[in-house]
């Protein structure tokens, strides 16, 4: 059965590598509704994981990483339940996957085309095999691109290079892609450049890594309100003043702060 699957793998040091799987791979890896929720569920847990270090996004199979939306999971919606479900609710899936406060690798070992290539977009860094392309095929069916395709993506690619996808159908090659930024790395094992990462992301202060990815996400507008309010609120929560205050709540006391 179609599905996206979890996995970790554990390390002698704590640090713990999940793997997400889209697994449709009869169907180029096509997102289904139930595959949506899937992704959605794991990303819940993902997040409340403290012992996470990093998440690799890969598509089972050699052929694709993801081809985008099963037509016959949205081809009979009315145009309603398309705009307020399909749509909507993959951007909120979506942005959930981008918006994890851990690492995340999207691991292109195949084709990437529609939703697929703008679910890669919602990670961190894309490593690519060589054999890969990279497209916006909707104009194709009739619709367009609907989950960040003109947004998120927009943002990581030359206007150019997402038009030619977008408006002419045309394909990037994985070096099109590296010479343009969007893929950090072309190579013949992407997966296993992404376990070398992991070996690194080891070494570092997670939570130097959450906070750094919580700044750069700001800067680039990507839900910029909730990051900053985050990072202040975790330097207040630390603080003498959080303490004081939640005690003298609790004991019905009036609270002596000392700004500390």
């Amino acid at each position: 059965m179609a599905s996206i699957d979890l996995s970790y793998q554990d390390t002698d040091q704590g640090r713990r590598l999940a793997t997400l799987t889209i697994n449709n791979p009869d169907k180029l890896n096509a997102l289904t509704l139930a595959m949506m929720d899937d992704l959605e569920r794991h990303c819940t847990a993902l997040e409340r994981d403290d012992d996470l270090a990093m998440v690799i996004l890969t598509g089972a199979g050699e052929r694709a990483f993801c081809c985008g939306a099963d037509i016959t999971a949205w081809g009979a919606l009315s145009s309603r339940d398309f705009a307020r479900h399909w749509v909507r609710d993959g951007h909120r899936i979506f942005d959930r996957l981008a918006r994890l406060s851990k690492p995340t690798v999207a691991v292109l070992n195949g084709h990437a085309l529609g939703g697929g290539l703008e679910l890669a977009a919602t990670c961190d860094l894309r490593i690519m095999a060589p054999k890969a392309r990279l497209g916006l095929p909707e104009a194709r069916v009739g619709i367009i691109p609907g989950w960040s395709g003109t947004q998120r993506l927009a943002r990581l690619l030359p206007e150019p290079a997402v038009k030619a996808m977008a408006l002419f159908g045309q394909q990037l090659t994985a070096e099109q892609a590296r010479s343009w930024g969007f893929v950090f790395d072309v190579c013949e094992a992407p997966i296993e450049r992404a376990h070398a990462l992991f070996e690194q992301v080891q070494d570092l202060s997670p939570r130097s890594v959450e906070a750094a990815k919580y700044l750069l996400h700001a800067g680039a507008n990507e839900d910029r309100a909730a990051h900053m309010d985050a990072l202040a609120s975790g330097w207040v929560a630390a603080s003498d003043d959080k303490a004081a205050g939640v005690d003298a709540f609790v004991n019905k006391q009036k609270a002596r702060f000392t700004g500390l």
